[in-house]
């Protein structure tokens, strides 16, 4: 829900979504937290969500004026 939220966020659209049950193989919970990263590799992450979920946005809209 927090991607949704933030999708909705930076591009001003509302998604039209459902909440269904899990589906055979679909994984259970996923966790996106840099930490380990930041111990093990000394790296930092420099975006936020809403930051990648922009840049997403931005590409796809670029893809698109590029296909019509």
């Amino acid at each position: 829900m927090e991607v949704i939220r933030s999708f909705e966020k930076v591009s001003g659209l509302k998604l039209n979504f459902r909440m269904m049950d899990r589906r055979p193989g679909d994984v259970e919970k996923i966790w996106a937290d840099a930490e380990y990263a930041n111990k093990e590799l000394g790296w930092k992450a420099e975006k936020d969500l809403d930051d990648m979920t922009l840049s997403a946005w931005n590409w796809e809209k670029a893809i698109a004026i590029k296909q019509d």
